[in-house]
């Protein structure tokens, strides 16, 4: 993952006061334009990461050799742990790493760089939805959670205030976990406009938690979307088609060779109906019978529209 380099290219910046593109590209076994890029990364988040031109240049930390991780600023530190802490769910290296960096910041700015580093959860599994682009309002958004300033804007035509607790991606779908004056709710930042950071502090509830805020969420929309479970029987050099469709309602079952049984879920019958009748006899549906029902009824329409032609 390319946060875990970042926090390992500093590191050996650390030790090392000086290195090039080709030396970091060896040590942590990637091109030379991949560590070329990650360094350039690093100097545009705002670590004192620069370049030094020459025979004997490369990038260096501000401050030459001998520069510590308690050089950097608030801001400086902050941009990092945003960039790293992301990677520290599913890598312990990158945990580690994380944990020395706060031991070598200053007092002062601990709480906020521990801050950065959990004002973001990745959820690689999505929910059968497009892959989406970053959408602007994501850094703006881990900056208020950082700094506990309350936001204002307006999601689906109606305006809203809120406290950021965290932000999530969700497979490049971004969603933003807040507190409100109905209580904790999540937003989905697609759907969101006019983003205002108002300055205004607010104290974050001492005992939330945001992995856990999530997998409530998660639990919660999980029971919506899988309410109806049906068994299909389709050629297995198809089965990625419906796997990417139907993301984490997807479930294998049996394999027969040529052909394979799975499992898909979905709010209700006419949804896997819906999305099956494309197939044509391509797939079968075994069972619930509801599901089958509803694709007799869309091809019974079907015949009955375009039978004269």
């Amino acid at each position: 993952m390319r946060a875990d380099r970042l926090v390992a290219a500093l590191l050996l910046m650390q030790a090392r006061g000086r290195v090039t593109a080709a030396e970091l590209a060896t040590e942590l076994e990637v091109s030379v334009a991949t560590a070329r890029r990650d360094l350039e990364a690093l100097s545009a988040a705002g670590i004192p990461v620069y370049p030094q031109p020459g025979r004997h240049g490369g990038w260096q930390l501000v401050g030459g050799a001998r520069t510590d991780l308690s050089g950097l600023s608030a801001g400086e530190a902050q941009a990092l742990f945003l960039l790293a802490g992301p990677a520290a769910e599913s890598s312990d290296e990158v945990k580690a790493a994380l944990r020395k960096l706060v031991r070598a910041l200053p007092e002062t700015y601990r709480s906020q760089a521990q801050a950065a580093a959990g004002a973001t959860l990745v959820d690689p599994a999505g929910w059968g939805a497009v892959h989406k682009e970053r959408p602007d309002e994501v850094r703006r958004l881990q900056a208020a959670v950082v700094r506990q300033q309350r936001v204002r804007f307006d999601y689906r035509g109606a305006p809203r205030v809120a406290d950021p607790y965290g932000v999530i991606d969700k497979d490049g779908v971004w969603y933003l976990i807040a507190g409100t004056d109905r209580g904790q709710r999540t937003f989905r930042l697609d759907r969101l406009a006019g983003l205002d950071v108002t300055g205004d502090g607010f104290e974050r509830p001492a005992d939330f938690d945001l992995d856990a805020a999530w997998a409530e969420v998660v639990g919660e929309m999980e029971d919506r979307r899988s309410r109806t479970w049906a068994t299909v029987r389709i050629p297995a050099r198809f089965a990625w088609v419906l796997r990417d469709h139907f993301g984490r309602h997807f479930h294998p079952v049996l394999d027969e060779g040529e052909f394979v049984r799975v499992r898909v879920g979905a709010p209700e019958p006419r949804d896997i109906a819906r999305t099956l009748s494309g197939w044509g006899s391509a797939v079968e549906v075994l069972e619930p019978g509801s599901v089958r029902a509803e694709l007799a009824r869309i091809g019974s329409e079907l015949a009955d529209l375009y039978r004269g032609e």
